[in-house]
């Protein structure tokens, strides 16, 4: 009986694996690509501003098209270019004059060949989950202390509040030091859970779009706070709230950490909104 259990076990893997092969085989054909120095900054840009961009134009069509109000959780506000431009400005700066540097860095001192097999299809899955867990966890212990201690605060995490309604170019206007701290997590959490390539990728993706809803102020019916059951996920509402208040909502994706330590606010109750 155990035998045929894992026989069917190993058809399941193996099946999984074929699933996401083709793709996999399709972008080793980029391998010197993906290998280069350059790749991490250019992916990074390339998908966050790919992402941004849809909300940028919401937002500039919405003074015109009073339809799209309704999603807006702030319907009178619309960021102006003399906001958004500083924002991708900060975001590009920092990628080239900090982030490439070590990258290349990195890239000098264990460059890694990229393996011929795909990941399983649930393992993908379950890395992606555990490194946004992992991520949650780590960025909502920073947070608080970034919020509790004074210092701190204003030396690493000032920058990012100075939108109290955020927009999608804001989501990494950030200092510095508060981009590397987010960076050593992410970087930590693949390392540490031996995540395949696709699947750094996938999670990178996965968590960029992820930021970028949460601060694009705008709650679609299908927006992923929506999508996950039970409250678990917080999403734009819920995080718009830390914004605005300063002093709830700490995780930036997940609620249970905030209901365990008594700091988790709804939107829905709040007078202000």
């Amino acid at each position: 009986m155990s035998s045929h259990n894992g026989s069917e076990l190993h058809v399941l893997c193996s099946s999984g694996q074929l699933f996401l092969q083709p793709l996999w085989d399709r972008l080793r054909t980029w391998e010197a690509l993906i290998q280069s120095p350059f790749f991490p900054v250019f992916f990074s840009i390339t998908i966050y501003v790919g992402f941004c961009l849809p909300f940028v134009v919401l937002d500039v069509l919405c003074p015109w098209v009073p339809a799209l109000r309704r999603y807006k959780i702030h319907p009178d506000f619309s960021p102006s270019a003399w906001q958004l431009l500083p924002c991708l400005g900060q975001t590009l700066y920092q990628h080239v004059v900090f982030v490439f540097p070590m990258t290349l860095l990195h890239w000098a001192a264990s460059p890694a060949l990229l393996p011929p097999e795909a990941p399983e299809l649930l393992q993908l899955v379950r890395h992606v989950v555990l490194c946004l867990l992992l991520f949650d966890t780590e960025f909502f212990v920073w947070h608080v202390l970034h919020h509790k201690v004074p210092w701190l605060y204003r030396t690493f995490h000032k920058m990012h509040h100075q939108n109290s309604a955020p927009f999608a170019l804001a989501t990494q206007y950030m200092s510095v030091g508060e981009l590397f701290s987010l960076g050593f997590f992410d970087t930590m959490n693949v390392l540490l859970l031996q995540c395949h390539p696709l699947t750094v990728l996938t999670f990178h993706v996965v968590n960029i779009w992820l930021s970028v809803e949460d601060h694009s102020g705008y709650d679609f019916p299908w927006s992923t706070h929506k999508l996950v059951p039970f409250g678990w996920y917080g999403g734009v509402e819920h995080h718009d709230l830390h914004h605005s208040q300063f002093t709830c909502n700490f995780a930036p994706y997940f609620t249970h950490w905030d209901k365990i330590l008594g700091t988790l606010r709804s939107a829905r109750a709040n007078p202000l909104q």
